[in-house]
């Protein structure tokens, strides 16, 4: 594929860790695009809540012989749906965390108790970039052009909606349908993403790259295109420290995006 147009440097040069690269700056596109709206919109916690709800999907997927995605996004819809309903009444952030918290303990049962998917848990929960199939990337691929897509469309609805929406209304800003699009380009992406990081680490791809950015930018065009090259970066130092280390891309990511978003704060908090 790649490595047919370009000689790529080890450990680059091996048919999974291309797929595995390819796949990572896929998603480093997605985390700041689509990263930078979660970031703004504060729905950081809300990406967090889907990724985990997706975990009873992926453990029935395979014995219920039900494609994984479509399990995990027919689980993280389902979650968003009642993250929505029951927010109307305990508030938006009590109702992600006690949904989390759930459908983790479910997965946890099913996983252990029902389906005894023994070491196969790990890989749902923190991924396998490695092992990223030409279908995935494909997959991703796709989405990131849908996700472009609704971004060219629906900017100034999102733009409106996150600041104020009772405003955006009253000047003809349609928001509640460009909303309900948003959560769903966020299931969407938590869904493709998942293969890479895990159920658990989503938020290594989407959030932190473009948190870390938030924290020095100074406009919504300075914030996507930092977002977007300090995820490609540190997905190909990722990888190169999985390689190294011999461990799973996916908690490396994590470790390296929360480390850099740490030192940035700090840097950032003694400046002021």
């Amino acid at each position: 594929m790649l490595a047919a147009l370009l000689s790529l440097p080890e450990p680059f040069d091996t048919p999974f860790m291309e797929r595995a690269l390819i796949e990572t700056l896929l998603l480093a596109v997605l985390g700041g695009v689509l990263g930078s709206w979660i970031v703004l919109r504060r729905l950081a916690f809300f990406t967090h809540g889907t990724g985990t709800a997706t975990f009873p999907g992926l453990v029935i997927a395979g014995p219920w012989g039900v494609p994984a995605q479509a399990a995990a996004l027919g689980t993280g819809l389902v979650y968003a749906g009642a993250v929505e309903r029951l927010g109307r009444r305990a508030g938006a952030e009590a109702a992600t965390g006690l949904l989390l918290v759930a459908a983790l303990a479910l997965g946890v049962v099913l996983a252990s108790d029902v389906f005894e998917s023994g070491a196969g848990v790990d890989r749902l929960l923190f991924g396998s970039a490695l092992a990223i199939s030409d279908r995935d990337l494909w997959l991703t691929a796709g989405t990131v052009a849908a996700v472009l897509a609704l971004d060219a469309a629906l900017r100034r609805a999102w733009l409106a909606g996150g600041f104020d929406p009772v405003a955006a209304r009253s000047l003809g800003v349609s928001t509640a349908a460009a909303d309900r699009l948003l959560l769903l380009a966020v299931a969407v992406a938590v869904v493709v993403a998942l293969d890479a990081v895990g159920s658990l680490l989503v938020t290594a791809v989407l959030v932190i790259p473009a948190a870390t950015v938030r924290l020095v930018a100074r406009d919504l065009r300075t914030l996507r295109l930092g977002a977007v090259g300090l995820a490609a970066a540190e997905a190909i130092a990722g990888l190169w420290l999985a390689d190294r280390l011999n461990v799973g891309p996916g908690p490396v990511l994590a470790v390296l995006a929360s480390s850099v978003f740490a030192v940035v704060a700090l840097a950032t908090a003694l400046r002021r």
